[in-house]
């Protein structure tokens, strides 16, 4: 009897241990943009961070500002964090930090 008790724990463990994830980190990526300047773009042009043309979202989810940088550079842009992005347009802006 204390054999089969035993051999149950031991199988418990090793099921409760195989359904863990292993990695976590995947969802645990912080947003690059925050408050007020809370929306992620990749612009174009920027005419004084008050003007900002041709403004699309990231194809990517950014995981860090760096990240972000890149991702908008291989679309031949430039990361910003933007207030107000509307119609392609978007007006105070900001880089990420």
């Amino acid at each position: 009897m204390l054999f089969t008790t035993i051999i149950s724990t031991l199988l418990g463990a090793a099921s409760m241990a195989a359904a863990a994830p292993a990695d976590l980190t995947s969802r645990q990526t912080l947003p690059v943009c925050l408050g007020t300047y809370g929306n992620a773009q990749c612009c174009a042009t920027d005419v004084l961070g008050l003007a900002i043309l041709d403004c699309q979202t990231p194809p990517q989810v950014p995981t860090s500002a760096e990240n972000f940088r890149d991702i908008c550079a291989n679309e031949g842009q430039q990361a910003r964090c933007c207030a107000i992005p509307i119609l392609g347009q978007a007006l105070l802006c900001e880089e990420p930090l």
